[in-house]
């Protein structure tokens, strides 16, 4: 009878031990794929698009290429 009871234990071990693994790669796809989607917020109303001195410079450094 010992014999069975410690079988089971070593039976249910890897069983939790297969389950673990395979939840652990589900999330950690999960998360990856999350981590890539881009977050989108709604901006407030603002003034819109400002150009400034320093958006010149930037624009003039790439005309000048």
């Amino acid at each position: 009878m010992k014999k069975q009871a410690s079988d089971m234990g070593r039976r249910q071990l890897l069983k939790a031990l297969a389950l673990g693994s395979a939840a652990g790669a589900v999330a950690t796809v999960s998360g990856q794929a999350v981590a890539a989607a881009p977050s989108v917020e709604p901006t407030a109303k603002g003034d819109g698009y400002r150009e400034t001195d320093h958006v010149r410079s930037y624009y003039d450094s790439l005309r000048s290429k």
